[in-house]
């Protein structure tokens, strides 16, 4: 998603922010909605402590805007959407303060459906689902997807079959090796898939914990210390499914792989023009925009909206593999970075629908 030169808390280009306060249980929060062309705006609602109310409002108006994008070019009908609530949640997480948001939530109709994000949990969303009819994410026991990294995983899988496909010829990663940066439970579980394809796997993780649950699964995988000597492996992909900023200026220039495609966020440094997309392509090396790949968690969640089967909401995150094949041809058609052609897709998917007005609920 290309960045703007705008003031990072300037909101002309959302179509609404809600600012939300309940006295009584102290809930102070933000409903950032970018675009509701394609349909309601689904996004997480991430619960942080944020050192002002600037930074909480420079944060939703990001975040629901890479939503946005992370939709349309996943194909889905949905707009994009965040929400933060200022605070900690350790300490300022209360039932009563859920629920509060929760009715704020409600009290837009629809036009903003809220799901998981940092420091928001599904048993958070069971309780936010008692004031409003718009929170996915849901337990099973609540009619809800549970654990959507299961989808998120798969979905980062059949982007690198797509970006094999791509530049091998072959839509398999068997006899290629595919180093995983971060094993809880995406990488952990996109591990898997990869033995199963026939793939070998290298992997590191700041946890011990994590890697010894992964050793004991698979044994067959290496681990090395540290992402910098694992970036700097013989690898054939390079999947970061960690924290954001991953692909910084030292880690691009010590790369080794021919791919990068992860299911971290937020994975480039410097987003837009010049930035860390085009230094990966001066390099040659072929970057799978993280906010496609890992769209396998949003397509699981918003299943919920059409009553929860997992076996259609896989069928979406299949279709992963599909669009990343399209935005690595539309890079080399147009001679630009997957980046960019992720953020052109999206837009053009976008601006087809907005004569239409923005997103009501039925009457």
């Amino acid at each position: 998603m290309t960045t703007s030169s705008s003031s990072a808390t300037d909101t002309s280009q959302h179509e609404q922010v809600v600012f939300c306060h309940d006295k009584t249980t102290g809930l102070r929060a933000i409903i950032g909605i970018y675009s509701t062309a394609l349909g309601p705006a689904l996004g997480g609602t991430r619960f942080y402590p944020y050192a002002s109310e600037e930074a909480a409002l420079s944060d939703v108006l990001r975040l629901s805007k890479g939503m946005a994008y992370k939709n349309a070019v996943a194909g889905l009908d949905l707009g994009g959407g965040k929400a933060v609530i200022i605070g900690d949640p350790a300490t300022d997480k209360t039932p009563e303060l859920l629920r509060a948001y929760g009715r704020f939530v409600e009290s837009l109709g629809g036009r903003y459906v809220t799901a998981c994000d940092v420091g928001t949990y599904v048993a958070d969303m069971d309780v936010v689902s008692e004031t409003t009819r718009f929170a996915t994410g849901r337990s099973e026991a609540n009619g809800g997807a549970g654990d959507s990294s299961v989808l998120t995983a798969y979905g980062v899988f059949q982007g690198q079959r797509a970006c094999a496909q791509h530049l091998w010829g072959d839509a398999t990663l068997k006899g290629r090796t595919v180093g995983i940066a971060g094993v809880g439970k995406v990488g952990r579980i996109l591990a898997g898939h990869l033995i199963e394809d026939g793939a070998t796997v290298v992997a590191t993780d700041v946890d011990e914990q994590a890697l010894a649950d992964l050793k004991a699964r698979h044994p067959e995988v290496e681990i090395v210390p540290t992402t910098a000597a694992l970036v700097g492996s013989d690898l054939d992909v390079y999947a970061p499914c960690a924290l954001g900023g991953a692909l910084d200026d030292v880690t691009v220039e010590a790369l080794r792989a021919t791919v990068v495609c992860g299911g971290a966020n937020n994975q480039l440094v410097t987003e837009g023009e010049g930035g860390t997309a085009d230094r990966l392509k001066e390099r040659g090396i072929t970057y799978a925009p993280d906010f496609l790949v890992n769209a396998g968690g949003v397509i699981q969640v918003s299943d919920e909206l059409h009553g929860f089967d997992f076996e259609r909401a896989k069928k979406g995150a299949t279709a992963i593999f599909d669009h990343t094949l399209e935005v690595l041809q539309t890079a080399d058609r147009l001679g630009i970075t997957p980046a960019a052609a992720a953020d052109h897709i999206a837009e053009e998917r976008m601006a087809a629908k907005q004569a239409a007005g923005i997103w009501l609920p039925a009457r």
